[in-house]
């Protein structure tokens, strides 16, 4: 069996029991639809399909930067420990339905360093040591270009080498208010992509899931996927809060027109799909409909980023999960505990509560779950003595769970 035979038959298991999560799901899709949409660029052009993906430049010797999606856990945007210090733009862009599009350098910080004229730091001021992208075929650079243009957080007079670019068809100074209107041009940067970029979105329904639609174009990346309780509709929700309703899914409203902090990772609906939360991986929560804000962790420092929210039975709370085991309970969404004081082998990727409300499971990227309340351990891929790709959500169902896997 191929891989995408096999990412296919897990993704349609989950379907025909009612899966209600969502963001290994639509991801799958997205790649899935990138290849089938790719045809000419891969017949055109020499090299294997899956190196069609990242366009020209891809390799590290090439001098560019890579893309942050590509280290960032798939997000389009600045990882911890940089910040946005410059900006380019690519003319005529074919990402962009014409329009510019634009590349955002993000820099390390340096702490209390300092760096004269220069605006760039010593190594020795920065965690980040100059390597080459590995996992996909967005091989490009890592902190190693020592460059910034400099429109982007003027008030920060030192900045260390470049980590990664995000890119995005919105201006930079409506992206991020601290970036100037000051523009640079690079057309030879406009084929330059990677695989977590692709933004055509599709969903495939198997089994008694029926496929609702897909938006016809997209801002920024499809992030998680949430079903009706009755399964006759969806909604789909990108990196940017922005809310795709399908079937009997109601739109309630979005975060589409707004500058997030930081972006969308994870939604979770009421029991009557008539309101929906959506959680940020700064702790950030956004309460539409009839679903209550009963507080979230932004604007406080998180130690880890957030990366799954769940609701409780009620529809009157929901717990948010960061990548470091931490659980933050909101309204009735009661704490039955933790992992924030346990050293994790691989980050915690999801949670999803238990029929009653009164406990959660958590699993981590290895496959490990853990169990808190009246949440049962049923098992893990710890164990597993096949070998799978890393975990990116846990689902529960009645008194068991289903984990997914790239």
């Amino acid at each position: 069996m191929t891989v995408m035979e096999r990412v296919v038959t897990r993704v349609s298991r989950r379907l025909e029991r009612g899966d209600t999560r969502r963001s290994f799901l639509v991801k799958t899709a997205i790649v899935g639809s990138a290849l089938a949409t790719r045809p000419l660029r891969f017949l055109l052009r020499p090299g294997t399909a899956y190196a069609a993906m990242c366009g020209p430049a891809a390799d590290c010797n090439s001098g560019w930067t890579v893309f942050c999606c590509s280290i960032n856990s798939g997000q389009n945007a600045c990882p911890p420990g940089t910040i946005p210090a410059g900006w380019w733009k690519a003319d005529n862009s074919g990402f962009c339905q014409g329009g510019p599009r634009y590349y955002v350098d993000c820099n390390a910080t340096c702490g209390s360093c300092g760096c004269g004229s220069s605006g760039i730091c010593a190594p020795n001021c920065t965690s980040c040591q100059c390597h080459c992208g590995t996992g996909t075929c967005d091989e490009r650079r890592v902190c190693c270009n020592e460059f910034r243009y400099g429109q982007c957080h003027q008030e920060v007079p030192c900045v260390g080498p470049v980590v990664c670019r995000v890119v995005t068809c919105v201006a930079p100074w409506v992206w991020d208010p601290s970036c100037t209107t000051t523009s640079a041009t690079a057309n030879q940067t406009a084929l330059h992509t990677a695989p977590c970029l692709d933004t055509n979105a599709s969903v495939f329904g198997f089994g008694t899931a029926a496929s609702r639609g897909s938006p016809a174009s997209l801002r920024a990346p499809i992030t998680a996927m949430e079903a009706t309780p009755d399964g006759r509709g969806y909604w789909l929700v990108g990196t940017d809060g922005g809310i795709f309703a399908f079937g009997n899914a109601p739109y309630l409203g979005s975060t589409g027109n707004l500058v997030l902090r930081q972006p969308v990772v994870d939604m979770a609906s009421t029991p009557k799909a008539d309101g929906y939360w959506l959680v940020a991986s700064d702790g950030g929560v956004f309460a539409f409909g009839k679903a209550r804000f009963d507080g979230a962790i932004a604007p406080f420092a998180m130690a880890a980023p957030a990366v799954g929210i769940a609701a409780t039975p009620t529809g009157r709370g929901y717990w948010v999960a960061a990548a470091d085991g931490g659980v933050f309970g909101f309204g009735d969404a009661h704490f039955h505990g933790s992992l924030g004081n346990v050293r994790l082998t691989q980050p915690i990727v999801g949670i999803a509560a238990t029929p009653t409300g009164k406990g959660y499971w958590m699993a981590a990227a290895d496959g490990g779950v853990f169990c808190f309340g009246d949440a049962h351990f049923h098992g893990s891929l710890v164990t597993d003595p096949n070998p799978r790709g890393p975990a990116v959500d846990i689902e529960g169902r009645n008194d068991g769970y289903w984990i997914a896997t790239t």
